[in-house]
């Protein structure tokens, strides 16, 4: 039986929760890695990934078909330029903003223990592509289906 801390990464890269949002998505792309565990006093308190990132790029979706009254006609150019300036404030905004507003805070974890099929079955069930490795609750390394899979080819 391989155990997680045969095939797991100590070296982990991670973030604050108080780090950018733009300062995280840098470090996914420096890195060249598609998640993150968010560390506060070496405590993992969230998980950030690619996906929650992109999530911030999708356009509010529009519901049922509206026509405006005769009265609205006049005020729709102003509405449409309302809202036009509100979407350009938040695109700015959104690289400023804390990692702690979209990152995951229900956070699948494993400990170095545990066996490889463990990990697996944990990252199916919850459908996660890392599990940070804790134990005695601090963050120790990090496993992601790679590792899992570079370990059975190995074995």
């Amino acid at each position: 039986m391989i155990k997680v801390k045969e095939i797991m990464n100590s070296n982990v890269i991670y973030c604050d929760p108080s780090a950018t949002i733009s300062s995280t998505a840098q470090l996914l792309k420096e890195h060249d890695i598609s998640g993150v565990p968010v560390v506060k006093n070496n405590v993992v308190v969230g998980v950030v990934s690619e996906v929650d990132l992109l999530k911030l790029l999708e356009l509010p979706k529009h519901g049922d078909l509206w026509l405006p009254s005769p009265f609205e006609v006049i005020e729709i150019p102003i509405r449409e330029l309302i809202s036009w300036e509100e979407t350009k404030k938040m695109l700015t905004d959104i690289g400023s903003r804390p990692v702690s507003d979209i990152m995951k805070k229900d956070v699948s974890m494993i400990s170095s223990e545990d066996s490889i099929e463990d990990a697996s079955e944990l990252m199916s069930r919850h459908k996660v592509h890392r599990l940070p490795v804790i134990d005695n609750g601090k963050l120790v390394g990090i496993v992601t289906r790679g590792d899992i899979i570079r370990g059975i080819a190995s074995a």
